[in-house]
């Protein structure tokens, strides 16, 4: 299933409390249970002013839908069309040297 990077310009996000997180994934939550099990939010990112969330979704629609109803700004949002780190520099076994 495809992974979704959505930036959602907050400005001050970065000053958000703890009971201010909790809300946001309060609600979110709230939403991702009525949508279904078809769309799953792994993690985020908080920065200055943007929140960067991880979603697993069928389609883009699905995740600008959980965006519209928990009335979250969804300013971009962009597949993950591959994921690599630092061992991707390193020989997979059984390759050639």
């Amino acid at each position: 299933m495809p992974k979704y990077v959505i930036e959602r310009d907050i400005p001050g996000a970065g000053a958000f409390s703890a009971e201010d997180l909790r809300g946001i994934a309060q609600k979110s939550n709230d939403v991702l249970s009525a949508l279904g099990p078809r769309i799953q939010w792994v993690h985020s990112y908080v920065t200055g002013d943007r929140i960067y969330c991880i979603y697993i979704a069928p389609n883009e629609e699905l995740v600008r839908e959980h965006a519209v109803r928990g009335g979250f700004p969804a300013n971009r949002i962009s597949e993950v069309k591959n994921i690599f780190d630092p061992t991707s520099a390193e020989a997979r076994s059984g390759a050639a040297s």
